[in-house]
């Protein structure tokens, strides 16, 4: 197995994008967690992180069957490192009160495709 970062070089070399993200897959720290009580500190911390351009996505994820929701998170940084990433991660209310704990990886994407629709009249945003 290739390291990271010869991996990411190899990638470019190739054409492929290449490029490096962080994903923070975030739980419930248990059952008590105060997850109501401190989601307005999380999601003002998620709008001020996306204003910045450090959050690219982040939502809530199903349960295995994709009919039920746990609790659990996924959020998407962009970085300049892994250890920064993983400070962004911290500060977040939820992580840094102790309501909910996380586990932070690198994310190379080199192939995909969206689809980005902007109604300059009717002021509407269509993201798929």
């Amino acid at each position: 197995m290739p390291k990271w970062n010869d991996y990411k070089r190899m990638a470019k070399e190739r054409g492929s994008l290449a490029l490096e993200l962080y994903i923070v897959n975030t739980v419930p720290a248990g059952p008590d967690a105060d997850l109501p009580g401190t989601l307005p500190d999380h999601l003002a911390y998620q709008a001020r992180m996306e204003q910045e351009g450090k959050l690219v996505f982040a939502g809530p994820v199903s349960d295995m069957s994709g009919e039920t929701l746990e609790g659990e998170g996924m959020i998407i940084y962009r970085a300049p490192s892994l250890e920064e990433a993983r400070n962004y991660a911290a500060e977040d209310p939820m992580h840094k009160k102790g309501v909910r704990t996380f586990t932070i990886r690198r994310w190379l994407i080199n192939e995909g495709s969206f689809t980005l629709s902007v109604g300059l009249s009717t002021k509407q945003v269509d993201l798929t």
